[in-house]
């Protein structure tokens, strides 16, 4: 070590400098103002460059740019010899000495001394903080770029939000952050952007399944680095695959009389109908019910069925079941269903814009689309104002009003032509039916109108990750019909090699189709008849039954009829028949 004098504009910044974030313009200046009043007090740390070809600051890069800035032409600096970590230990003692580093340096600094061959126990020890804040800083790692520019400022999350925000993709990250990005000078919402990213973690020691089946359904377990020390913290966020596979091993596990069953909305096994759930040691005759519950952990119950009645002039008392009567209850296992309900989630969506560009795009007949508004106005998320006992609210009154007012002349009376009308029948079915399953659902009627309008045709193609990912094993395997692919033992290689199969053609899952099921339907059709039969006095001659003149429409003249200023096909996008 020995004291020089050199130029500040001849020293090289050390790109491995520990503290990069950028200083304030008032720190800047209150150092400048100091150093021209006083010079440079304390001389900066340098060494000397491999090669020989010249001096690379090691601590006081501030100090070098200020005085640079003060134009003084030399100032004193202390030589030392060059560390084997280019001083990367010696900058981030000396940073954290002078004034704290905001968290974000620090992790900076401390992933360079890791890539080192530093541990992070020698780098808690070194720098005197606890190995879980060591842990902590390096969850920085996760972190989108923009979020740590921002904490660089000093604006931290507190240690939960950092987990949640560490835990979810860069994507997912960018997406939150861009609807929760604070103004400038304003702090970060944190709990908000935390609360947009959390998962649900499902945990390696509330598995049941083993590793065959880990495979088989492609779950990576990670490690949470924070959990108790006495407890195994591996988990996953595929909360898909975790239940999948512990569907199968509930399947697989069933006891003698056992059924698998869903839980109420307490959380509660629900139980087949009669059954007497038993508490304490079960009987020999006694069924066992298995269930997930709200964390996914394989769950059982005990249940008791009524005894079968003796059948008449029969002797047997075991003449209807098996040997105590209880086998002729037919509980059966549960299979996991063939598609989850992200699954039926997803097709709803595709049936709904499969349909609706149906309805802009398909050829349809003038006397197939009154039917098919009849048809709308039928379905369970309909509900008009009629003016009877019964009468309700015009559900989305104002979206169907923007259409009606398209037939509407200056004079107040209906005033189109045939082709404004079919346009705006068209909007009105695309805001009526839905097949969404929230409680826009239309029900079986978006089925019918679907099938009636080829919508099929329409529908996008499902042979994707994320869709196929909602599928059964068996369900996957028989999606795997009509191509090449052979189902692989691990569910995950089987939907890999389909997704690659199916990226150039289009794959349709049956489930998707809008044929409505039969039973359905036949449940739809007799209920629907029987209420209407009740009160089925429409008038046989008025304006609904009589013919054209009834209803008025004679009195529009061939001038009213032309007096649409915009083409409505060209507004909407639906072409005009």
């Amino acid at each position: 070590m020995q004291l020089m004098k050199v130029d500040p504009r001849a020293l090289k910044d050390n790109p491995d400098n520990t503290r990069q974030s950028k200083s304030t313009p008032q720190a800047d200046a209150l150092l400048l103002a100091t150093i021209k009043a006083v010079g440079v007090i304390q001389p900066p740390v340098i060494f000397a460059e491999a090669g020989g070809n010249g001096y690379v600051i090691e601590a006081g890069h501030r100090r070098t740019r200020m005085a640079i800035a003060a134009d003084i032409e030399e100032i004193d600096v202390i030589v030392v010899e060059a560390a084997n970590d280019s001083g990367a230990m010696r900058s981030m003692i000396e940073n954290i000495a002078r004034e704290p580093l905001n968290p974000v340096d620090q992790w900076r600094g401390i992933e360079r001394l890791v890539a080192l061959g530093w541990t992070e126990e020698a780098i808690a020890i070194a720098l005197a903080l606890p190995v879980r804040q060591i842990r902590k800083l390096r969850l920085l790692a996760n972190v989108l770029p923009a979020m740590l520019d921002h904490m660089a400022k000093g604006d931290m999350p507190n240690e939960q939000q950092l987990r949640t925000i560490s835990a979810a993709s860069l994507d997912e990250q960018k997406e939150v952050w861009k609807a929760h990005k604070p103004k400038k000078g304003d702090t970060a919402s944190w709990w908000a952007i935390a609360n947009g990213l959390i998962k649900t973690l499902m945990f390696a020691r509330d598995a049941s399944f083993g590793d065959d089946l880990r495979q088989a359904y492609g779950i990576e377990w990670a490690e949470d680095l924070f959990g108790p020390a006495d407890e195994d913290n591996r988990f996953t966020t595929n909360v898909e695959a975790f239940l999948g596979a512990q569907q199968e091993w509930m399947s697989s596990n069933l006891p003698k009389k056992g059924t698998i069953v869903d839980v109420n909305n307490w959380g509660q096994p629900q139980l087949p109908p009669k059954a007497e759930r038993v508490y304490g040691k079960p009987c020999k005759g006694d069924c066992t019910a298995m269930y997930l519950d709200r964390e996914g952990k394989v769950q059982s119950a005990h249940f008791r069925m009524p005894e079968a009645r003796q059948a008449k002039g029969k002797g047997d008392p075991t003449a209807l079941g098996g040997e105590d009567g209880n086998e002729a209850i037919g509980v059966a296992a549960k299979a996991r269903p063939d598609v989850t309900r992200n699954g039926l989630d997803m097709i709803g969506d595709f049936r709904t814009d499969a349909l609706h560009e149906a309805l802009a795009r398909a050829p349809i007949g003038d006397d197939t689309l009154m039917a098919m508004l009849v048809l709308a106005f039928a379905g369970q998320n309909v509900s008009v104002d009629s003016g009877s006992e019964a009468s309700g609210y015009l559900y989305g009154s104002r979206r169907f009003a923007r259409h009606a007012v398209r037939l509407i002349g200056e004079n107040g009376r209906l005033q189109f032509d045939l082709d404004t009308l079919r346009v705006v029948a068209r909007l009105t079915l695309i805001d009526a039916l839905s097949a969404r399953t929230n409680r826009s659902d239309s029900g079986v009627v978006v089925r019918i109108a679907g099938d009636a309008v080829g919508a099929d045709a329409y529908l996008p193609n499902m042979g994707t990750e994320e869709f196929l990912a909602c599928l059964s094993r068996p369900a996957l395997e028989a999606s795997c019909g009509g191509t090449s692919v052979v189902p692989r033992p691990r569910v995950r290689d089987t939907r890999a090699a389909l997704v690659e199969q199916l990226k150039e053609e289009r794959f349709v899952h049956p489930a998707a189709l809008f044929a409505s099921d039969d039973a359905e339907l036949a449940e739809w059709l007799a209920k629907n008849m029987e209420h209407g039969s009740e009160n089925d006095d429409a008038p046989a001659d008025g304006p609904i039954g009589g013919n054209a003149a009834d209803t008025g429409l004679e009195e529009l003249d061939e001038a009213d009829a032309d007096t649409t200023t915009e083409d409505p096909a060209s507004a909407y996008g639906i072409a005009a028949e």
